[in-house]
């Protein structure tokens, strides 16, 4: 694996599962609202045709989706769906395919949508990371030619994939639940990488990524999370002073390069803690930390919990 491939190094940390749930097809006036879904759940909708007004009521927001767009909810805020007329929508009838998802229609006769929803499941205790290092929306526009990015950017490779998940969800074919999960796994990935490589990259960890005088240090943390990260390293691998260093980390990111490395060492630390015959000590070790007292201390403070704790829950949801 390239050191520079920070994702792939998260996604080793991070356990991601997708699971299609609805396909909706509909005819304006059409509404749907989803409620705040659970710490460790992800919802995402893929525009397949027409287009949708998605609304955030706590936020006060509305953002206009078109065919090709996806969206993902990293904190899994309460939202509407919509056709912008404004009229009373029409009752849908649903039905269950045998691969688990539902489709969802109506006799809507005006204009038409083709609407994938789903959820991202992240292993527990890591929702936290995605809460605090992802924007509250990510939207990822796919590119339906290839122009300037080329056949192998990100957002071409999203054409493709969401091509195949709109094949494999036409159909009712052997192993289509398995194909549509592994499916929605990538899409996790790919909307990521998009974002990443976006020229307008939102704010957080995405934006920190795509900025070519920081991806040095952030290639650096994700690669190698235990080591002993001081800032001038950090600043030095990005031809910074430790002062720019420091300023421009926390303004992409909200928080500092010590921070990310903290949280980065605790799930580390919680995957550690899930194997029985390895000690705190031995745990504290591996993430960095030469005095168990103080990893205990962080822990606590960053997971909400003692490792103890979390070793004890996690057993018991195991």
């Amino acid at each position: 694996m390239s050191e520079v491939d920070w994702l792939s190094h998260l996604l080793q940390i991070i356990t991601v599962t997708g699971q299609l749930e609805v396909r909706c097809a509909y005819g304006a006036p059409w509404r749907v609202a989803w409620s705040q879904a659970a710490a460790n759940e992800i919802p995402y909708h893929v525009i397949l045709k027409g287009r949708a007004i998605m609304e955030d009521p706590e936020a006060r927001t509305a953002r206009e989706l078109v065919s090709g767009d996806i969206v993902l909810l990293p904190h899994g805020a309460a939202h509407v769906l919509h056709d912008g007329s404004g009229q009373t929508p029409i009752r849908t009838h649903e039905s269950r395919n045998s691969a688990g998802w539902t489709l969802s229609e109506n006799d809507g006769q005006g204009e038409q949508l083709d609407l994938l929803c789903g959820r991202f499941f992240i292993e527990p205790p890591h929702d936290r990371l995605i809460r605090n290092y992802l924007p509250t929306n990510l939207v990822a526009r796919t590119m339906e030619h290839h122009g300037e990015d080329g056949i192998g950017s990100a957002s071409n490779q999203l054409v493709s994939l969401v091509g195949l998940m709109r094949t494999e969800s036409a159909g009712d074919r052997a192993g289509g639940r398995a194909v549509l999960n592994a499916l929605s796994s990538a899409l996790f990935t790919l909307v990521l990488r998009a974002a990443s490589e976006s020229e307008k990259a939102p704010e957080g960890l995405l934006a920190l990524a795509g900025h070519p005088r920081l991806a040095p240090a952030i290639a650096a943390i994700f690669a190698d999370p235990t080591r002993s990260w001081k800032l001038p390293d950090l600043a030095d691998l990005c031809g910074m002073s430790r002062a720019t260093f420091m300023r421009h980390f926390q303004d992409r990111l909200g928080c500092s390069a010590l921070d990310l490395l903290t949280d980065l060492r605790m799930s580390l630390a919680a995957n550690e803690l899930k194997k029985p015959a390895v000690s705190t000590e031995a745990v504290a070790e591996t993430v960095g930390y030469q005095s168990v007292s103080a990893f205990r201390r962080v822990f606590a403070e960053r997971m909400g919990m003692t490792p103890g704790e979390w070793r004890r829950l996690a057993r018991a949801g195991g």
